[in-house]
């Protein structure tokens, strides 16, 4: 069995949000009890990412290790037609990852106590994100 469901989130700008509500509320309403959970986003500047939970100090290190990997306005980036973000946000989502897979088990998300889903926006300005999240098993 396959269900399929897309979600949308509006971000502020750079940083994380958990999803995992969401995407737990996709496999309960597919009503598979066993197989997986794939996650995709529809962008190229933002990505996806399980994470610690409970201390929101964990992402903030991800951005900033991030940030010296990819930094905002370098000149020596030739694709910047949005912004100074533009290009780092790309090569942020490239680093990182845009899907995610986590197995189902008894009806629900198989993840570890401390890890949540996060959609993590590379852009600096307020973006709607979409995503497409796929439920298959039995």
């Amino acid at each position: 069995m396959i269900h399929q469901q897309h979600l949308h989130f509006d971000c502020p700008g750079r940083g994380s949000r958990e999803i995992t509500d969401a995407v737990a509320g996709v496999v309960r309403e597919s009503g598979i009890a066993t197989g997986l959970c794939h996650v995709f986003v529809q962008h190229t500047s933002c990505s996806l990412m399980i994470c610690e939970n409970a201390d929101p100090g964990v992402r903030t290190d991800l951005e900033t290790i991030l940030g010296r990997l990819a930094p905002d306005g370098d000149p020596a980036y030739v694709h910047d037609h949005e912004g100074p973000d533009d290009m780092a946000a790309h090569a942020r989502s490239i680093l990182t990852h845009t899907d995610l897979t986590v197995p189902v088990g008894e009806g629900r998300l198989q993840l570890g106590t401390w890890q949540g889903v996060f959609l993590w926006e590379h852009r600096s300005h307020r973006h709607r994100r979409n995503l497409v999240v796929t439920v298959h098993g039995e």
